[in-house]
């Protein structure tokens, strides 16, 4: 007996809502950065700049939820349409999305102390390498269940997309958690420069299969 096809859904539902988590998960970010507290004004620049932890956390995981939002779009634009499984692991996704100021905050809340700054960095790095595995199962499930419908090409765009930027991030990002055991200071810059690399991404996809288009 042949089993029944899948339910196909519209996708704007789920990018409109999944653009507004993304919103309200980068807004949160600001809010942990408080005022310092100074009794005369010629501290307040002192108070300031002794914030840097604040704001190097704040850039991290503002570039890390901006590259995770390009790469999402991304995917789901390649999509003709979605079924009941990729909502639900797209609620994974946002769910870790949602998540990421609060290990941001650990990790600026502590870097003076260095024993609990390695822990913070790796609890931090576990989180984004939790996103990023998220998206390669998306692309995956997509790719498997044939979301992508008829455009082949949007598939092998895809295909590049994770095989280029996704997989060599997820690795990083493995990389990172295990250098911020030596060195808390050298993982946050790690994550950074994998944050910056996702956002503005070497290859270009398009160009690469350019030729074959036409």
């Amino acid at each position: 007996m042949a089993s029944e096809p899948r339910l196909k859904h519209k996708k704007n539902r789920l990018e409109a809502f999944s653009d507004g988590v993304f919103a309200i998960a980068i807004t949160l970010l600001v809010l942990e950065i408080a005022v310092p507290h100074v009794r005369e004004g010629s501290q307040l620049l002192e108070g300031l700049l002794d914030e840097w932890p604040v704001y190097l956390a704040y850039f991290v995981s503002f570039m890390t939820i901006g590259a995770v939002w390009i790469e999402h779009s991304a995917l789901v634009d390649a999509l003709d349409h979605i079924d009941g499984v990729f909502m639900r692991l797209n609620l994974v996704l946002l769910l870790l999305v949602a998540f990421l100021p609060f290990p941001t905050r650990i990790m600026s809340e502590y870097a003076s102390n260095v024993s609990a700054e390695r822990v913070a960095v790796v609890f931090y790095g576990l989180v984004l390498l939790a996103m990023v595995l998220m998206l390669i199962v998306l692309g995956q499930h997509a790719e498997r269940e044939g979301l992508f419908g008829d455009d082949a090409l949007d598939e092998r765009k895809e295909e590049a997309r994770l095989r280029y930027q996704l997989m060599p991030a997820l690795v990083a990002y493995i990389a990172a958690g295990l250098l911020g055991l030596l060195s808390p200071r050298l993982g946050v810059t790690l994550y950074l420069l994998v944050a910056i690399w996702l956002a503005v991404p070497i290859r270009d996809v398009r160009r690469l299969f350019g030729k074959n288009a036409a």
